[in-house]
């Protein structure tokens, strides 16, 4: 029998094809670009560096706000006692052990020491120059003086604020839960027992007990 000659394939479908091939190559190289372009745009975003110089922060202490103009690595202690002043915490051991720099912060003890100013930007600050009012011990710093509950008075305002904190969770403690809660705070005159009945006293004028 005679050979067919077939039809050989046409060049303009392979030149379709392959011009296919490379468009579609084409739009998803450039829809990976652009995905990419997107996502390292959104994690600078996310990540943008703060510092190393100075940026302005707002704190709110004792309830006013301070504005300040800090590097992003002074702590809250710092930013207290050296741009505001504000000098009751205490710098002793600077390593989260003492408890001498204790402040409250959205109603928690906190370290003043371990904790970067610019982190404690929209919270509420409490410091122990904060709780007398009017001239007016707080029932609890009146209650340090009754127990004589100071020596040197160097750790005081840190345990005023760690036994302000711990109150105001446990209002109506035993003996024991107030050595175990406070028990993040060192004095090293030794004045635990006026502490914990200047504590005990405190929860008694509020309606607790006063377990001895």
């Amino acid at each position: 029998m005679p050979k067919r000659d077939h039809p050989k394939p046409s060049s303009n479908l392979e030149v379709s094809r392959r011009g296919f091939l490379k468009g579609a190559g084409a739009v998803l190289s450039s829809g990976i670009v652009a995905g990419a372009e997107a996502l390292e745009a959104a994690n600078n975003q996310a990540s943008k560096v703060i510092g190393p110089g100075k940026t302005p922060i707002t704190l709110k202490i004792n309830g006013t706000n301070k504005a300040l103009n800090i590097e992003p690595r002074v702590t809250l202690l710092d930013a207290l006692r050296n741009e505001l002043e504000i000098t009751g915490a205490k710098r002793v051991c600077d390593r989260t052990t003492c408890g001498a720099c204790t402040v409250i912060v959205n109603g928690k003890s906190v370290y003043a020491c371990s904790m970067l100013a610019i982190e404690a930007q929209g919270k509420n600050i409490q410091t122990v120059e904060g709780l007398s009012q009017g001239g007016k011990l707080h029932p609890l710093q009146q209650a340090f003086v009754d127990h004589d509950a100071q020596q040197c008075g160097y750790c005081t305002p840190g345990f005023v604020m760690a036994c302000k904190a711990f109150l105001d969770k446990n209002p109506n403690p035993s003996i024991d839960q107030v050595r175990k809660g406070l028990g993040g705070n060192l004095c090293r005159c030794g004045t635990y027992v006026g502490i914990t009945q200047a504590v005990l006293q405190t929860a008694k004028k509020k309606g607790g007990r006063a377990n001895a």
